[in-house]
Formats: C-alpha cells, sequence, structure tokens
C-alpha cells in the first residue's frame, strides 16, 4: 500500500506482534530470526501453560513494572490484557482466568496460539525468515549470517526486538548490545530478574529436600509481603513465591551485599496463637513434636525452621512463635541470568523516544525485553512485549508515512 519496506529483526512475541500490525496496515515486512523456527521462549514458556496475562484491575496491572511504568504506560494502555485475550481469541485460543487471576489459555500450551499466529502472518504477506541471524550493521545496511553467507538490507525502516539476556540458549543471547552501544545508544548492563537465588544448605538438608515444595506460607521483602509457595533446590530457592520478590532481593543485595527472604511459616495463626500453644507443650518433647502438635509444621517446614536457625530448640515459646512467623533465608547472590525466565537492564529509556525509535539511529526501532524494564510472573512480562510491539509498528508506520 505504501511501497515502504520493514524487516523486523527477532521473531518472538514483541517482533511477530509488530510484524501484524504493520502488515495489516499494508507495508511490506519481513520477519528475520537467528532460530529454526520462530518464538521458541514463547513455546517454552508454554510448556508449563503459557500465562499470556493476569486478570487484575488495569489500574493494578499497570503499575507492576517498578521504575518503567511511566513509559511503558502508553503502550499498555493502548493494548490492555483484555486486548491480549481477544487477539488469543482471534486466533482461536480461548482463555480461562485461573484461582491466583492469571490468564491461560483453555488447551494450556502456547503451540497451537503460535502455529495460528505464523499462519495469520504470512497470509497476510509477511515473509518469515528463520535462521538468518542479525551481525550487526554494514554501512546503512542491516547484515544477516544466512545458511548461505552474509546477507546484506537495506528496508525503509526496522525494528530490534531481539529479546534481552535469559535463556541464550533459545536467541536471546544479548550479542547486539555492542554494535548499539557503538552506535552510542545507553545500554544498562543485564541481570537476572524472577530468579531463583542461592543459599547456603546444609549438605543434610540439601540431599533431603531438593526438589521439595514449600506450600502455604507468606513471604516479605521490601517488595511487600505475598503468600504463595517456592522450591528447595540443590543450591538455594526458586519458584513463583521467589520470582516475586525476586527484582526486590537483587536491588537489596546490589545495594547492601545482603538480603533475606522473610517467611511466615504458619499465615493462619496468629504469633500469640503460636506462642500459646507452644507454651502448652512439654519441654522435653522433641521439637519437632512441639511444631507438629502447637504449629501444625512438620516436614520441610520444620526442617527449613530448624536450618535457618539451629538453635531453635532452645528458644522460648515467644520467641520460637516469633521464628516460626518471620524466618529469615539468607541470600548469597541471584541464580545466573542464563536460567532467569526473563533480564532486567537493557536499553536505556532516554535512548528512545515516544515512537520507540532509537535517537541515535533514525529509523530503527526497539521492542520488547532489549529495553530497560521488568516485570513480575503473572503474565506481565508476555503482555508488556506485546504492547511495546504493537506501540513500535504504531510509531514506525507515524514515521514512515510523515513524508
Amino acid at each position: 500500500m505504501y511501497g515502504k519496506t520493514i524487516a523486523i529483526i527477532g521473531g518472538g512475541p514483541a517482533g511477530l506482534m509488530a510484524a501484524e500490525a504493520l502488515s495489516s496496515a499494508g507495508f511490506a515486512v519481513t520477519v528475520y530470526d537467528s532460530m529454526p523456527t520462530f518464538g521458541r521462549k514463547f513455546l517454552l514458556a508454554g510448556k508449563s501453560g503459557l500465562n499470556i496475562t493476569h486478570s487484575e484491575a488495569f489500574e493494578i496491572f499497570r503499575t507492576r513494572f517498578g521504575a518503567a511504568n511511566k513509559r511503558l504506560a502508553p503502550a499498555l494502555d493502548a493494548f490492555k490484557p483484555q486486548d491480549t485475550r481477544d487477539w488469543a481469541a482471534g486466533l482461536g485460543t480461548e482463555t480461562f482466568v485461573g484461582t491466583s487471576g492469571r490468564v491461560f489459555p483453555a488447551v494450556m500450551k502456547a503451540s497451537p496460539l503460535l502455529r495460528a499466529w505464523l499462519a495469520r502472518l504470512e497470509a497476510q504477506g509477511v515473509r518469515l525468515m528463520p535462521r538468518h541471524r542479525w551481525i550487526g550493521f554494514d554501512g546503512n545496511s542491516h547484515a544477516f549470517r544466512t545458511p548461505a553467507g552474509v546477507l546484506s538490507v537495506r528496508p525503509d525502516a526496522a525494528l530490534l526486538a531481539l529479546g534481552g539476556a535469559s535463556w541464550p540458549r533459545l536467541g536471546s543471547d544479548a550479542a547486539w548490545v555492542s554494535w548499539l552501544a557503538a552506535k552510542g545508544v545507553e545500554i544498562h548492563p543485564f541481570r537476572p530478574a524472577n530468579c531463583g537465588f542461592d543459599v547456603a544448605w546444609s549438605d543434610a538438608f540439601r540431599a533431603r529436600f531438593a526438589g521439595v515444595p514449600v506450600k502455604s506460607v507468606s513471604a516479605t521483602s521490601d517488595n511487600g509481603s505475598v503468600q504463595g509457595e517456592f522450591v528447595i533446590s540443590q543450591h538455594g530457592i526458586e519458584g513463583s513465591l521467589v520470582y516475586a520478590h525476586s527484582a526486590a532481593l537483587r536491588a537489596r543485595l546490589e545495594r547492601t551485599g545482603e538480603a533475606s527472604l522473610v517467611l511466615d511459616l504458619a499465615p493462619g495463626r496468629s504469633e500469640a496463637r503460636l506462642a500459646r500453644d507452644l507454651a502448652r507443650q512439654d519441654r522435653k518433647a522433641s521439637l519437632s513434636n512441639r511444631l507438629r502438635k502447637a504449629a501444625g509444621l512438620e516436614g520441610v517446614k520444620a526442617a527449613l525452621l530448624r536450618e535457618c536457625d539451629p538453635e531453635a530448640a532452645r528458644l522460648d515459646p515467644a520467641e520460637l512463635a516469633c521464628r516460626i512467623k518471620a524466618l529469615r533465608i539468607p541470600l548469597l547472590r541471584p541464580r545466573p541470568i542464563e536460567e532467569a525466565i526473563s533480564s532486567a537492564g537493557g536499553i536505556a529509556w532516554s535512548s528512545i523516544d515516544t515512537r520507540f525509535m532509537l535517537k541515535q539511529i533514525p529509523g530503527l526501532f526497539v521492542a520488547g525485553e532489549m529495553i530497560d524494564w521488568e516485570a513480575p510472573t503473572g503474565g506481565y512480562l508476555l503482555t508488556a512485549c506485546l504492547a511495546t510491539g504493537r506501540a513500535a509498528a504504531a510509531g514506525m508506520a507515524a514515521w514512515l508515512t510523515k513524508g
């Protein structure tokens, strides 16, 4: 329609959403991706039930992105969680709201949605080019390493949607950082987000409880208090409850070198009640029996109390009740970024204009996890990737048609 060619570099959710919007508007769009197939990380996320968005009130949803709330707001306002559900429905994927408020496809996997999406893109004339790895700039062109050799492409505009630095084996390896930095783009260092943390478990505790879930607890950090569950791992702790606090815990570790996740092992009981019930127990009884009878704690919860407080058996009832309600798990460090669900850091907002175009490179736009924002798990990540892809597409269309 407009005689303009567009290169979308990166075939994840942000890039594919931009391709959908631009091809619908009549632009000639080609999507390049380094992997043999598109949406690799999207498919991995769907293995345990693709969490596409969250059903909470939008006024709350749009506050989940920390320091990036203000800059992401226009993109999210234009593509809300309900829009995500409507978009999935348009591809034949109905969704439902789980007990946690998270939204999932009824089929509980990503592959049918991705297949339908790619088919629609091809029907709209989008060219899909797998095994084309972006290797930076060739003058005013974009260079790709392909099975047939190096390819140089010079579109009228391009969008980078190459992801952050988590799960590099799926394509998000942040190799692009040096090429953009050389052009003067400000890039903040990548750090793990929605990640587990190392803990100095004893060999005995690790051998017995690695892989065991800790259910029905409340955890507190600088991010507030959240109830849920997590898993003891060989290295420390991981799981949804930990991920909800990972940004705050990582920030405290970076700031002070120390951080603890504070657990309430018995969120349904008050500290006063626990103290009374513990005081009724025979002090000659084992700690395990006292915890089981007075607090309902056994198995991994009781072991966790002993692991984190070796003096627990000697505490008086009031002190023990206090420890049950506020047990500190000292953390050593986040797990490596390669294991993280997502990453913090990336292109600084100061290098991006309101159209999602790089200020230093006119005609080059960015979207998704390349940009410095983070969010907890729960559908926030995917919705924001889709929203920034659409916002960048709108910015690119406006820039191309302005003159």
